[in-house]
């Protein structure tokens, strides 16, 4: 597809977009000519995820969890990218009200500002927690729904929320399951956390779980290029799409590949023998939809981790 043509001077508004993904996405919309109004609830965040184009977009800092009216915000815009949401499974078993808020009441009232404006096409990403432990594999956008944590089920009810809205008054939306993405200015989750691990005490390493969890990963830059081939193309309208990576690794075999990366000895691995509530032990998307679109990842897994062990080191001062 051609990217540019599609956003080039188009109005965007992107929500979250001080966080990890937000950020990157409002930045490869920078570059297509996009006029890009920016949310965030997180000041802090969006000086330093933002700083290559803070001067290039609207900022506006405000929270989704404050019922506050956004028309301000959606009103006039051609694309809404509404990524704000609580996106940690842990936090969420602890703090289950919080997902209802953000994640639900949250996405209600964006979607009330974008019906009320009359925008144009609004982009959803969910998550492909939504469809818990694999009845098959891969796990296409057909498989049963059978979310196992709070975040999972508040981010199905989002969607299911935004699906009905669609139908009700007919504007244009479009769905994402993101299976797990990395790179830069990820600051939680397993890649981060088993590198800053590595940092503090490279002879040990313990690990959650038994290790033999699955995932498939896909590197920020290619989840953005897939939301924005998503967000573009003209048979996507109220379609859903899983964004995935590679083939599937397992939590060791990362935990090898990243030491491997990282060019230092490789540790004592311990392993806890269980995560937390929620988690999912596989995670293997099928993403031919979202192919037939014309999208292929080119980033892979190694060179992906490459990158992201090179901002890390960037950003965290030595134990190595």
């Amino acid at each position: 597809m051609d990217l540019r043509n599609a956003y080039d001077q188009r109005s965007v508004v992107v929500t979250g977009a001080g966080g990890f993904i937000g950020s990157h996405l409002v930045e490869a919309l920078v570059k297509l000519g996009a006029r890009v109004r920016a949310l965030d609830h997180l000041a802090r965040d969006a000086q330093v995820n933002l700083a290559a184009v803070i001067d290039r977009i609207e900022y506006v800092q405000r929270s989704l969890d404050q019922d506050v009216p956004l028309d301000d915000v959606v009103g006039g815009c051609d694309y809404l990218f509404h990524l704000a949401a609580n996106a940690s499974v842990p936090l969420s078993s602890e703090r289950p009200g919080m997902d209802f808020e953000i994640n639900v009441g949250g996405t209600y009232r964006v979607m009330e500002a974008f019906r009320r404006a009359g925008a144009g096409r609004l982009i959803f990403p969910s998550t492909a927690s939504v469809y818990g432990e694999p009845l098959r594999d891969p796990m296409d956008e057909t498989h049963p729904l059978r979310p196992m944590s709070p975040y999972a089920g508040s981010k199905l009810a989002a969607e299911f929320l935004l699906d009905a809205y669609a139908r009700c008054y007919g504007f244009d939306h479009r769905r994402a399951r993101l299976f797990s993405t990395f790179g830069p200015r990820q600051r939680k989750y397993v890649m981060f956390d088993l590198i800053e691990k590595l940092r503090r005490d490279p002879r040990r390493l313990e690990i959650l779980g038994t290790g033999l969890q699955l995932r498939t990963y896909s590197y920020v830059a290619d989840t953005v290029q897939a939301l924005l081939h998503i967000g573009a193309h003209p048979d996507a309208r109220g379609e859903v799409f899983n964004i995935g990576g590679e083939e599937p690794i397992s939590i060791r075999e990362l935990a090898e590949l990243i030491v491997e990366t990282l060019g230092i000895a490789p540790p004592e691995m311990v392993f806890t023998g269980q995560s937390w509530p929620g988690d999912v032990q596989r995670l293997i998307g099928d993403w031919s939809k979202l192919r037939a679109l014309g999208y292929e990842p080119r980033i892979g897994l190694r060179e992906g981790l490459r990158r992201l062990a090179a901002w890390h080191r960037g950003e965290f001062s030595p134990p190595w």
